[in-house]
């Protein structure tokens, strides 16, 4: 239970940083490359998955890239389920378009914004009627 909270907290402060970001008109375009670590061996690092030098095992993502993969939106084709990325788009195999994998949809589903479009300065985290007018609020759409 508490990994949930802390990566719902880390999620839930990276999209501010980045909704922070956009709206600065600045946007991380940088390309970053993913460091592989053996389990056996924590010194012996790689920028490519491979084996280990000294023992053989499989070089696996690092720690740090695991828990960056956890919180990052993540895509992936209704019909090739082996195919995932971060960036929206089409399948590379069958051209159909990618989905919101289940676990990002349950995570855009719980930072839902709803407010009332007499008063937008109304903004809950739930479905109901304005505090002020009883007007049904309807959910915020993301700009």
């Amino acid at each position: 239970m508490k990994k949930i909270v802390i990566i719902a907290i880390v999620a839930l402060l990276g999209s501010f940083s980045l909704c922070a970001q956009e709206k600065a008109g600045k946007k991380d375009t940088a390309q970053h490359e993913m460091v592989y670590t053996c389990p056996m061996h924590t010194d012996v690092i790689s920028k490519m998955s491979g084996k280990c030098p000294k023992c053989g095992m499989d070089l696996n993502l690092s720690p740090k890239e695991q828990m960056k993969m956890e919180v990052t939106n993540s895509y992936s084709c209704p019909i090739h389920k082996e195919v995932i990325t971060h960036d929206p788009g089409k399948c590379p195999q069958c051209g159909r378009k990618l989905n919101l994998s289940a676990k990002e949809q349950m995570k855009s589903e719980v930072t839902k914004i709803y407010t009332c479009p007499m008063h937008p300065e109304v903004a809950l985290d739930k479905d109901g009627k304005c505090p002020k007018c009883g007007t049904a609020l309807v959910e915020k759409k993301s700009q």
